[in-house]
């Protein structure tokens, strides 16, 4: 992983964002407010909304899907991005291909890149120079347009992952577009990628999902969440998530989160022997070497 020098912040005339919610959203009001951007056109699977979407000034416009709009939109954009679920990432470049210029920048904002670079391969044909892929690690529990946030990404990390057959202007593009919303844009490779985020943003993710549903299906579930506090709040916040999101996510990056899963419930098991052991020696030990470790990592926040 590298950090991105500090580029020229760019102008784009035209963007189309294709998905309103949290993301794509936050990312078109970073980038009106800069001024980077001078005219936003949005996409999206529901009417109402897009609607919402362009009340907020998350899009100037909205277009529907399949119609002269669309088609003259994705022939006017400078940059496309791409902010619905990864899974929808083959069915959305399909209908987009036969369309895009060849001077228009196709990006994403997904939390799996092989995958995705896959499935756009397979839509885009030679037009894959032509697709950044893109991450941004940053997000909330709640999504829709009225969730996006302008600062939403100050210092937050990016990460490009360019691939063999990216022009580097449009690279550069991309990153710079990231850098104008107050984030720290790094590039990172495809597969270290999704290694890299399995265990780290993947698998929390699952864990708290699975840490809700635990304690939803006990007899006192009731009681159990009427005294639950803030190590347990803070633990499961992430469950609020979009469920189709990391649904797409898991199924996308199945084997290195099976993985991550692996590792992590052998130490899970190995602290359940200690435990049923009473070793309390070898507890301590364990707790306190993760109890460093947090508080080391923690100072870097």
């Amino acid at each position: 992983m590298k950090p991105y020098a500090a580029l020229t912040e760019p102008k784009i005339n035209n963007l189309l964002l294709i998905g309103a919610g949290l993301i794509g959203g936050s990312l078109t009001l970073a980038l009106k407010k800069s001024g980077v951007v001078r005219h936003v056109v949005g996409v999206g699977r529901s009417a109402a909304v897009m609607d919402e979407a362009v009340a907020l000034g998350v899009v100037d416009v909205a277009v529907r899907v399949d119609t002269p709009e669309f088609i003259a939109a994705i022939q006017a954009a400078d940059v496309i991005v791409h902010a619905m679920p990864v899974g929808q990432t083959r069915t959305v470049l399909d209908k987009i291909a036969p369309h895009v210029p060849p001077d228009t920048v196709i990006t994403d904002v997904g939390s799996t890149k092989p995958s995705v670079y896959n499935d756009a391969r397979a839509a885009l044909g030679d037009k894959i120079s032509q697709f950044v892929l893109a991450h941004p690690i940053a997000g909330r529990e709640v999504n829709g347009p009225s969730a996006a946030l302008a600062d939403l990404y100050i210092n937050k990390k990016v990460m490009i992952c360019p691939h063999a057959d990216n022009r580097v202007g449009d690279v550069e593009l991309i990153a710079a577009l990231w850098q104008a919303t107050g984030a720290q844009v790094y590039e990172l490779s495809l597969t270290a990628h999704d290694e890299i985020f399995a265990a780290v943003s993947h698998l929390p993710h699952i864990l708290a999902y699975a840490l809700m549903n635990h304690v939803a299906d006990s007899d006192l579930s009731a009681d159990k969440f009427a005294m639950a506090g803030a190590g347990f709040r803070d633990f499961t916040r992430i469950a609020a998530a979009s469920p189709e999101m990391w649904r797409d996510i898991c199924l996308s990056n199945s084997d290195a989160i099976l993985k991550e899963i692996d590792a992590y419930l052998a130490h899970t098991q190995a602290l359940r022997d200690d435990i049923a052991a009473g070793n309390s020696k070898i507890l301590l030990e364990k707790f306190a070497k993760a109890s460093d470790m947090r508080l080391e990592w923690g100072k870097e926040l």
